[in-house]
C-alpha cells in the first residue's frame, strides 16, 4: 500500500485546495475522505478544489474517495473542483466511466482544470 500526504490551503478568491501527493488507495483514502468532508462541514467552501497533479497511483476505492467528495460538495451547493489530474489519474477516471461527471476532457492535459 502507498503514502499520501494532503494539505490544505486557501487561495486568494478563498476557494479552498486540498493538495494531494502519493498514492489514494486503502491505506490512504480515508485520511482524504476526512479531509474533504470535514473541510466541506466546518468551511463551507464555495469553491472545494482537490490537486492531484502529484498523484502516482489511484486504485477504485481512491475514486469511490472522489465520488464521494463530489457528492457531498454538491450536497452543501460547493463547487467540486479536480485539478491537474495525472494521466494515470485520468485514464482512470475515464476507464470507470466517471470522467465525465467530473468534466474531464476525452484526454489529459495537465495544464488545465476541470470542474465537476
Amino acid at each position: 500500500m502507498g503514502e499520501a500526504v494532503m494539505t490544505t490551503r486557501t487561495q486568494a478568491d478563498g476557494a479552498i485546495v486540498v493538495d494531494v501527493r502519493g498514492s489514494l488507495d486503502a491505506a490512504t483514502v480515508d485520511a482524504l475522505r476526512e479531509s474533504l468532508l470535514g473541510t466541506l462541514t466546518r468551511e463551507r467552501p464555495r469553491t472545494l478544489i482537490v490537486d492531484l497533479t502529484f498523484v502516482v497511483f489511484m486504485d477504485s476505492m481512491g475514486i469511490g474517495t472522489l465520488v464521494t467528495g463530489y457528492n457531498a460538495a454538491r450536497e452543501t451547493g460547493t463547487r467540486f473542483v479536480l485539478r491537474n489530474p495525472s494521466d494515470f489519474v485520468h485514464r482512470q477516471l475515464r476507464v470507470t466511466g466517471l470522467a465525465e461527471m467530473f468534466g474531464l476532457p476525452p484526454a489529459s492535459s495537465s495544464a488545465q482544470s476541470f470542474t465537476g
